[in-house]
């Protein structure tokens, strides 16, 4: 007989964004539910740019942070937070075997270095030979190496030395919810006893405001929250952020007396046609597969909607079929954060657990309310702006 999937356990969490770093800074920013945001930078578009963040506290070489992208630095340092409240920060053996699972973009360009080449494309007489004499005169040799999504894997293994088996996914949201999910799958299916997993991203860049402009995706002022925006559109406002998660075996982490911060009992992936009333359904759906696990006088969930439409009005449509659930929308207060926005959204839900409450949630349960009946369940979901959706319940662990 086959043996018995084993109990995922978070037991460290790393986080950085507009609100700061760590877990203090962020609780207390989420409770202030007061959003950080950059209205005037890349205006009329609303970006909520990170925290001043002393990137040598876990990148203590200044040469290694010199060839790293932001979006890269970003990352590396929320990984090493996450390593450091683990207790596996500095143990080589433990890091040697712990595998690494990252979700990321396409790095960064030099918006400088493109701009002047378009410039002179419009007036070239040989437009060929112009492309490419610029582009091998005027690129930094470092720069195609960083639009190596797996960069960010390769900055954590040399900064950190965390040397397992090492993965990278893409795809904007669906990437992050993919790489819990494998690293999740690997653990039960004792393939693996430890993991390093999560994502970074950096929104402050005027390429990215223009990627998303261009499909109808960004947010223009006025600000507002994420579910308030469908009367006029709707919209993303893009967020820095990384954060990364320690999963562990419950075996292992007993034999090393490392503390639970809670489980990840469920998690799943899909992706729909989009079609109207496609992510209701399939939220719907995933809902049902929690089943009977679900404990709803002790549950919250913790959204991650982008506010771009009409994906949001569809979860929303499905938020309010359990409108007796206190729910929290972390992208008005952090901004959306693509790959990186699931496992933060896991962190918030680890910091609910600790405190037996959601920071500031958008609807109330009164069944919540009291001191003696804490919060022990989080659902989170992830439906991204265009494709991909995602579901995770995450346990207190007594």
């Amino acid at each position: 007989m086959a043996d018995a999937a084993r109990d995922v356990l978070i037991t460290g969490i790393g986080m950085v964004s507009c609100l700061g770093e760590g877990s203090a800074a962020h609780w207390q920013g989420l409770m202030d539910a007061r959003p950080v945001i950059d209205a005037n930078r890349f205006a009329p578009y609303v970006v909520h740019p990170l925290a001043p963040i002393d990137f040598d506290k876990q990148i203590p070489k200044k040469g290694d942070q010199r060839q790293m992208e932001a979006w890269q630095r970003i990352g590396t340092y929320a990984a090493g937070l996450a390593l450091e409240h683990a207790a596996v920060k500095g143990n080589a053996e433990l890091l040697a075997r712990t595998d690494l699972i990252v979700a990321a973009g396409g790095g960064e360009r030099d918006c400088s270095v493109d701009s002047t080449i378009l410039t002179g494309f419009r007036s070239a007489k040989n437009r060929g030979a112009f492309l490419n004499e610029r582009l091998m005169s005027d690129l930094r040799p470092t720069l195609f190496l960083a639009q190596l999504s797996n960069l960010l894997a390769g900055n954590i293994s040399i900064v950190h030395g965390v040397t397992g088996s090492s993965r990278t996914f893409m795809g904007e949201e669906a990437a992050g919810v993919d790489a819990v999910r494998i690293a999740a799958a690997r653990i039960q299916a004792r393939q693996s006893d430890i993991a390093l997993v999560g994502g970074a991203y950096n929104a402050e860049r005027v390429d990215l405001v223009l990627l998303y402009e261009t499909g109808g995706f960004a947010l223009k002022t006025p600000f507002a929250p994420v579910f308030e925006r469908g009367e006029r559109g709707g919209g993303m406002a893009l967020g820095s952020l990384g954060a990364f998660l320690v999963l562990e075996a419950r075996d292992h982490a007993d034999r090393r007396g490392a503390r639970a911060l809670g489980r990840l009992s469920h998690i799943f992936c899909e992706r729909t046609r989009r079609r109207p009333g496609d992510v209701t359904a399939v939220l719907d759906q995933m809902w049902h597969r929690l089943g009977s696990s679900l404990v709803p006088e002790r549950l919250g969930v913790v959204s991650g909607a982008t506010g771009a439409e009409p994906a949001t009005s569809e979860e929303s449509a499905f938020l309010r079929r359990h409108a007796g659930l206190p729910v929290e929308a972390t992208g008005t207060v952090i901004g959306h954060g693509l790959e990186g926005q699931f496992p933060m959204n896991l962190a918030v839900a680890i910091l609910a657990l600790h405190h037996g409450r959601l920071c500031a949630p958008m609807q109330r349960s009164e069944g919540n309310a009291g001191p003696n009946d804490k919060l022990a369940q989080i659902v989170v979901t992830a439906v991204g702006h265009w494709r991909g959706e995602g579901m995770a319940l995450v346990e207190a662990d007594h």
